[in-house]
């Protein structure tokens, strides 16, 4: 394919198709946070592969380790027979990641995909308790399989099971409700009371920053109170860090910051170092129950990210890669709050934290226009939330200063010009 044309993906592709239409050219080449397509035009990239792309586009020393695999005839394919590759992943991540945070965990492989540790880590959850029920949250996202979809709260994206979606209560999520102290009583109450019509969970799963749900991030005493109250009922805590996770957040786990620790965790997306799928879920020793094979999958076995993935690991040997990130996201906090002060009639507030932040705007489309603004201008960015009301920054967390300014100089210039043409006057 040499010319920049979206006729062949109109003509033979699913009408599923979803980012093609947001971000409308054929791309052909990418490194660190730039994305060129077949025209050779440079787009800075803020969406980082919706958080598979922590580290950025062909990482020069993954990619290395990678190819010097491939030529070695390393085997690629072992569902989860033991390989070299698979156990260097395992040393490195106990060694580097969980032995230094004082994390217990056993390291499962479901399918490579986010949805398929969430999967498994509900099926888990039930067996273990031999309780059917799982308390989500509003507005959480969890994946796009019926299990996933039954804990998420996106009306349109239930709606695509085409079937009920059982075995789940939801309850209020960080600041959903006004008074945020009343939401936790209200949990409380409707677990203990027998007439609530709530059947006491096997697990609640939950998110510590909702990407898809428009970048709520939970505050660390509500987290820290969620945790109590599964503890003192003998509840699972399974944490999704499928997104938020892997360094996105400035920690390693998004959840390190409120000193928790999860019964069951999710790692998907980023997790492969290089955009290859993998999935682990990460379950406390207590509750490996699973029988041989009663979880599988045919590609749990990727070779090929269990070299990426150790690769990864590497920048986390020291804290100098979670340093820059905690830096660079004070910056984008400043930026965005000052887009908010500046432009008031957009009616923004801020949203998130880390490298995934954002701002909501009231006026109906006006995040839609923003990205699309972007996208013109040479910046890939999404939008989030129940409405698209979000506009989200999803740099990855590798990126350079001169990256992060052009970026941001970019929707700057996009916030401008849908302000204008939105005729949203300015103070």
């Amino acid at each position: 394919m040499t010319e920049n044309n979206l006729s062949i993906f109109e003509k033979h592709e699913s009408e599923v198709r979803s980012y093609v239409r947001g971000f409308p050219t054929v791309f052909h080449k990418a490194k660190g946070y730039k994305l060129w397509d077949l025209d050779n035009k440079e787009y800075i990239d803020f969406f980082s592969g919706a958080g598979a792309l922590n580290y950025g586009h062909n990482d020069e020393n993954m990619k290395k380790k990678m190819i010097e695999y491939i030529q070695e005839d390393g085997v690629t394919h072992s569902l989860d027979m033991a390989s070299k590759a698979k156990g260097e992943f395992l040393e490195k991540f106990h060694e580097i990641i969980l032995k230094p945070r004082n994390l217990d965990y056993k390291v499962m492989f479901p399918g490579p995909t986010g949805a398929n540790t969430v999967e498994s880590a509900l099926k888990l959850a039930r067996k273990v308790t031999g309780r059917t029920n799982i308390v989500s949250f509003t507005k959480g996202f969890h994946g796009m399989t019926i299990g996933a979809l039954s804990v998420t709260g996106n009306a349109f994206k239930r709606a695509g099971a085409g079937m009920p979606l059982n075995n789940a209560t939801s309850m209020p999520y960080d600041n959903f409700m006004d008074d945020t102290e009343e939401s936790l009583k209200y949990i409380e109450k409707m677990l203990d009371n027998s007439g609530s019509g709530v059947d006491k969970p096997a697990a609640f799963i939950l998110e510590t920053v909702q990407g898809e749900g428009g970048l709520n991030a939970a505050r660390m005493e509500w987290l820290q109170s969620i945790e109590k109250i599964c503890r003192d009922r003998d509840i699972l805590l399974i944490i999704d860090d499928i997104q938020a996770g892997v360094g996105r957040t400035g920690t390693f786990f998004s959840f390190e910051p409120a000193g928790i620790k999860p019964d069951i965790v999710c790692l998907s997306k980023s997790i492969g170092g290089y955009g290859t799928p993998l999935a682990l879920t990460l379950i406390h020793p207590d509750f490996d129950k699973f029988a041989p094979g009663e979880h599988n999958g045919t590609f749990r076995g990727n070779n090929l990210a269990f070299v990426t993935a150790t690769e990864a690991l590497n920048y986390w040997k020291d804290d100098s890669l979670e340093k820059n990130v905690q830096e660079k996201s004070k910056r984008m906090e400043e930026f965005l709050n000052g887009l908010i002060k500046k432009y008031p009639n957009m009616k923004g507030s801020h949203r998130g934290r880390g490298f995934m932040q954002g701002i909501a705007s009231e006026v109906d489309g006006f995040s839609d226009k923003v990205t699309e603004k972007c996208f013109e201008q040479g910046l890939i960015m999404e939008t989030a939330g129940p409405d698209d009301e979000v506009f989200k920054l999803f740099p990855p967390i590798t990126i350079d200063d001169e990256g992060l300014d052009k970026g941001l100089s970019i929707i700057e210039k996009a916030v401008e010009k849908v302000v204008s043409e939105k005729n949203l006057v300015t103070s």
